[in-house]
Order: C-alpha cells, then sequence, then structure tokens
C-alpha cells in the first residue's frame, strides 16, 4: 500500500520537527509495508516571502491531490504586520476551510512520566484521559458580516444544522469506542446561535443509545477541566470554545509543546502539533518534535487505519520520556536533555526494539 502526503514545514521550527517526524513516519510504515511518498510545499511566512501568498494554489492543489497533510507551524514576528488576509495564520483559515476539515480532534491524555509536570497535582491529573473534538470550519472565526471602522468592530457567529450535525456524529461515534459519555460545551443560556447547538447536538443524541449526553456551559467547563478533569470522555464544542478549552485542556497534561492534531473532513485530512512556530529557537536543534511524532501517530490511527503502528509510536514516546530524556522546553532537574535530533533517534531505537519484542510474544500492543 502507497500513501501519498504532503508536507507543509511551514516556519521557524516547523521544518525541523516535520523532518522528525517524517523519519518516524518512514520508518514505522517499513515496519508495516507500507510505502510512504512525499511532496512538499510552503506555507505561512515563507510562502509569503517567496510567492506574495500565504498559501498559493499550487500548494492548495498537491494537498487535494493527497492521501493526508503533516504541517509544522507558521507565523512569527517578522509578518505580524502584514494585513489579516497575508498573515502566515490566513494559509490555516484557508487551509481548513478548503480541504473542508470541520473537525479538529486533540487529545488530553498524559504521558505516564509526566503526571508530575502538570501544574495540577498528581492524584488531581493521574488517569486523565478526554479528547476534545473541536468544530473547525464554521462559528465566529468564518461568519459574516465581519469588520471594524474607528468607532466599533463586528463578528458573527452563525452554525447550520449540518455543520453541527456532522461533528456531533463524529463525537459520539468515537465515544462509543471509549468510555460513552459525550459533555457538549456552549453558552446556549446567553447566546441563540449556543442554543441552536444544542437543540441539533440533541436530536444528533437519539441516534446513540449507548452514549450519554452532558452539557455544559463553556465557562464552567473551563473551570472543571482544571478542578476535574478525569470526569471527561469527549468533549464537543464549537469553534472559538473549541479553541480556548483545547488550550487549558493541553496545558494541564504538562506541556503544550508535547500535544498532537488531527483536523479531518469528509475527503481530507491534516495533522499538525499545536505549538507555534518558537522563532526564537529555530535552526537550533532544540525543538521538541514529540508533538509532531504523535501527530503521525494519528495519522496512522485516522487516515490510514493502522492503529497497532499508533499505538507503537505511543508507547515509544512514553518509554523514551520514562528513561528520562527531555528535550530542553519539558526537562526539570536530573533529567537528561538532548536536542531534536537526539530524542528522535531515541524514540525510533524504541520502536525497534519494542517492535522486536511483540514480534517475539515479550510485549502485547
Amino acid at each position: 500500500m502507497t500513501y501519498r502526503i504532503t508536507l507543509l514545514p511551514g516556519d521557524g521550527i516547523g521544518p525541523e520537527v516535520v523532518s522528525a517526524a517524517l523519519k518516524v513516519m518512514n520508518f514505522v510504515a517499513e515496519k508495516f509495508n507500507v510505502s510512504i511518498q512525499t511532496q512538499e510545499r510552503l506555507i505561512g511566512g515563507c510562502s509569503y516571502d517567496k510567492f506574495g501568498s500565504p498559501l498559493t494554489d499550487e500548494a492548495l492543489q498537491t494537498c487535494y491531490d493527497s492521501d493526508a497533510v503533516l504541517l509544522g507551524a507558521v507565523g512569527g514576528y517578522k509578518w505580524e504586520n502584514l494585513p489579516h488576509n497575508l498573515k502566515p495564520e490566513a494559509a490555516l483559515l484557508k487551509l481548513r476551510k478548503s480541504l473542508g476539515l470541520y473537525t479538529n480532534i486533540r487529545p488530553a491524555k498524559v504521558y505516564s512520566a509526566f503526571v508530575d509536570s502538570s501544574s495540577l497535582k498528581s492524584e488531581i491529573l493521574a488517569g486523565t484521559d478526554f479528547v476534545v473534538f473541536r468544530e473547525l470550519t464554521g462559528g465566529i472565526y468564518f461568519g459574516e458580516p465581519r469588520g471594524f471602522d474607528e468607532e466599533k468592530g463586528w463578528n458573527t457567529m452563525v452554525y447550520t444544522k449540518e455543520e453541527v450535525e456532522r461533528i456531533a456524529h463524529m463525537a459520539f461515534k468515537t465515544a462509543g469506542h471509549r468510555k460513552g459519555v459525550v459533555t457538549s460545551v456552549d453558552k446556549a443560556n446567553v447566546l441563540e446561535c449556543s442554543q441552536f447547538w444544542r437543540n441539533v447536538v440533541e436530536e444528533v443524541a437519539g441516534s446513540y443509545s449507548s452514549v450519554t449526553l452532558k452539557h455544559m456551559y463553556v465557562d464552567n467547563a473551563a473551570m472543571q477541566i482544571v478542578r476535574d478533569p478525569k470526569q471527561f470522555d469527549v468533549i464537543l464544542t464549537g469553534n472559538i470554545f473549541g479553541d480556548i478549552i483545547s488550550d487549558i485542556a493541553g496545558m494541564i497534561t504538562g506541556s503544550l509543546g508535547m500535544l498532537p492534531s488531527a483536523s479531518l473532513g469528509s475527503k481530507y485530512a491534516l495533522y499538525e502539533p499545536v505549538h507555534g512556530s518558537a522563532p526564537d529557537i529555530a535552526g537550533q536543534n532544540k525543538a521538541n518534535p514529540i508533538a509532531a511524532i504523535s501527530s503521525v501517530a494519528m495519522m496512522f490511527e485516522h487516515s490510514f487505519g493502522m492503529t497497532k503502528a499508533a499505538e507503537l509510536i505511543e508507547t515509544s514516546i512514553d518509554k523514551t520520556l520514562s528513561q528520562g530524556y527531555r528535550t530542553a522546553d519539558i526537562a526539570r532537574k536530573g533529567d537528561n536533555i538532548v536536542d531534536t535530533e537526539k530524542i528522535t533517534s531515541l524514540i525510533i531505537q524504541n520502536i525497534e526494539s519494542i517492535y522486536n519484542e511483540q514480534a517475539l510474544g515479550v510485549f502485547t500492543l
């Protein structure tokens, strides 16, 4: 089997973490007898510098022709004063909309070696394992009209029934394979758009008798994620609330820079680390590639249907961290601090050893 992957390394540390993730992707693909073909295109500030656009039609077409897209990071101080439609971040919005990536999946699961790395007490964090389903192509980020003048600024929050239904179905299907609980997060006590969201989610819930639906206002949800994160299984929410909630969920796990994400649609899929472009350490071999590598694990699971390969990558990351290896951004006193290339090679070594143990029947994924 051959899979075509578009690589969009982007700005700052993006090229470094994508390079590391590609090494892991190729290594695991060989173990599972699949072939990976890649094409690389520019996105973000580097694309603007060369072409005058943060996302060219050629780059977008390459994404259309691929089985999945792996993105690094975009943005940086250099492009902060550009018009909004030319900023590197505008490329992400255009990419998500053009590919129809209406569901963003952000896991909030704690690596065993990271239980003591969070700002939360270990007894509160231990056992946390939930996932946020954020609607990605509707809501206030895309609603019209929008604009500002000297006296006021305005945006419009809009959701159609189809937009709510399709992500709700994905969330309920996922919950059916997990603990069977969906918590829909909204602001229905204030916003008519949220009340509409709630009504549609309740309609969809009727098709999933084995899944329990709960509703929670977004301000309470933000508090509850910090107070008792273990209570959640699948969180379902809109674009702007999901943007905030998923970052809160990410931070409690120990490091926002460690988290992967998947953005899925009916036909296309994009995988990217949650972290930013970190221009201050770009090109210094200091970047933490774990989020990008874990994003590859999500690619194997969601786009290729290769759950065992995904589990192998995640188990190898956990083992590497448990051995005390860290990049500088996540290091504590007593840790063995290594650079980007070294931690990537250590993860690959652990993939090899765990794979061989599995083959001998010593370790079962």
